[in-house]
């Protein structure tokens, strides 16, 4: 099984610390959040990671190379501009072949093991939910008895960690669209199984997010510098 990490996006809120350092590449417990990814990812089990790639992306490529630092072979998807999640994962699909998949977002943290996940034969997605957080209190998709449903109560958040078929992709057309919709139907379907992740998870998507997270290892941005431009 492959995976993949989504790390196109620009990073608005975190600026200005994107405007020179991609997020992937941002700080926390002392080394880049991506490189996290790859250190869990490797203990998983998987062997082939693919990377999307835009704003700042020569940076994050020359950073991580070839990804034999943690075991991994690293490949990597290009787009002119970011295609979002949905199609970012389409444009993807030749590297991640015909088989499940795992999808995680770039700019996260979590102590989630990664471990794939047995896919009923009918199941186009499997999805993991988080609590709630502050900045996202009403939720996104409710979970029952390991299925995930687009509509009920409670709500959970949705972690940005998922497997999926590529068949979930198979009406799609290349550009720019989001994951959620396709998600949404197959629901609807009954396709989409999934869990109630109770560990660490953290958004890192603001600068005091960041900094909380960091703060929470004993970390500050003192202890870091960023990864040397090496192009």
């Amino acid at each position: 099984m492959r995976a993949m990490i989504l790390a196109a996006g620009r990073g608005e809120r975190m600026r200005p610390l994107t405007d020179h350092t991609p997020k992937p590449l941002l700080p926390v417990a002392g080394r880049p959040l991506i490189e996290h990814h790859l250190a869990r990812l490797a203990q998983a089990g998987y062997q082939d990671v693919v990377i999307n790639l835009a704003h700042l992306g020569a940076k994050i490529r020359q950073h991580l190379k070839d990804g034999s630092t943690w075991g991994l072979r690293l490949w990597y998807s290009p787009e002119t501009e970011a295609l979002e999640t949905g199609g970012g994962i389409l444009q993807a699909l030749p590297l991640l072949g015909p088989d499940p998949f795992l999808v995680i977002n770039g700019d996260v943290w979590t102590d989630h093991p990664l471990t794939p996940p047995t896919l009923p034969d009918n199941d186009l997605a499997h999805l993991i939910l988080v609590d709630n957080p502050p900045h996202h209190p009403t939720g996104d998709f409710h979970e029952h008895q390991g299925r995930i449903q687009a509509d009920g109560t409670p709500r959970l958040t949705f972690a940005g960690i998922g497997w999926y078929r590529p068949a979930l992709f198979a009406h799609s057309q290349p550009g720019r669209f989001p994951l959620a919709p396709l998600l949404r139907t197959a629901m609807h379907q009954g396709r989409v199984g999934g869990q109630h992740h109770r560990g660490i998870w953290e958004d890192v998507g603001t600068v005091a997010r960041l900094q909380a997270l960091n703060a929470r290892f004993g970390h500050s941005p003192q202890d870091w510098s960023p990864p040397p431009d090496t192009g």
